[in-house]
């Protein structure tokens, strides 16, 4: 008689969370940082609310998502980075869909500004967050040919743009988190976490909408190539 992996039956269980095309559209939208209200993503889905509560109650159940509540309001979000990075490691390997149109103008609009770029959870994507990370790496701040790590020099240049890095936790400093629209890892981690709250906060770069697609302002295009060098065709799709 075979003995059976311990790990197993867990793995099983998560994979059987994300392996339904409504929790993981919830999965993805989540995927913004944000905490959505129960009927936000309801909508989101396109499902009845009661249905809905059915899959959150699963997410929640299985460690992939946390809740509040305020009021009659029931709010979730992702239950914290791993989640966000085993969902966008998930979605980078799903192969492109071949020959498929895009259903209308505005379905066309949105994957284009999600390609050009938006948050995967607390950090930047699509072709902005490449763009910056290829130009931390060409400046010296970033390493990738070890994997992802700030050098002595990066660090220093979070300090003198002003942007503070917690240090402390669990969580590594940088990590390389692989675009699924790019197909190349993008900066994530503490100083990805960091350098995208500043970016929102110091205008940078707006949100559009109440989705992950973000933009950025002509104060962050000149800021961008001030500060790394990132020159405004950069950050087009396909540049």
């Amino acid at each position: 008689m075979t003995s059976k992996d311990p790990q197993a039956a867990g793995l099983a269980r998560l994979a059987g969370l994300v392996a339904d095309e409504t929790r993981a559209a919830c999965l993805l939208a989540l995927l913004d940082g944000r905490a959505w209200t129960a009927g936000e993503l309801a909508r989101h889905a396109g499902v009845a609310a009661s249905t809905l509560s059915e899959h959150l109650g699963k997410l929640v159940a299985g460690g992939l998502l946390a809740e509040e509540r305020q009021g009659r309001h029931r709010y979730v979000r992702l239950a914290d980075p791993r989640v966000a990075q085993l969902v966008e490691d998930l979605a980078a390997q799903v192969p492109e869909a071949v020959g498929r149109r895009p259903r209308g103008l505005r379905e066309a609009s949105a994957g284009s500004a999600m390609a050009r770029g938006r948050t995967c959870y607390d950090h930047l994507a699509g072709r902005l967050g490449i763009a910056v990370t290829d130009a931390m790496t060409r400046r010296g701040l970033l390493r990738q040919d070890t994997g992802f790590a700030l050098t002595d020099a990066g660090v220093e240049w979070f300090e003198q743009v002003g942007i503070a890095l917690e240090r402390g936790g669990r969580r590594p400093l940088a990590r390389g988190c692989l675009d699924w629209t790019e197909r190349r890892p993008h900066l994530a981690g503490v100083a990805g976490a960091a350098l995208c709250r500043h970016a929102l906060e110091a205008g940078w770069c707006v949100r559009i909408g109440s989705g992950r697609a973000v933009k950025v302002t002509a104060v962050g295009e000149r800021v961008l190539f001030e500060v790394l060098g990132v020159d405004a065709g950069e950050l087009v799709v396909g540049g």
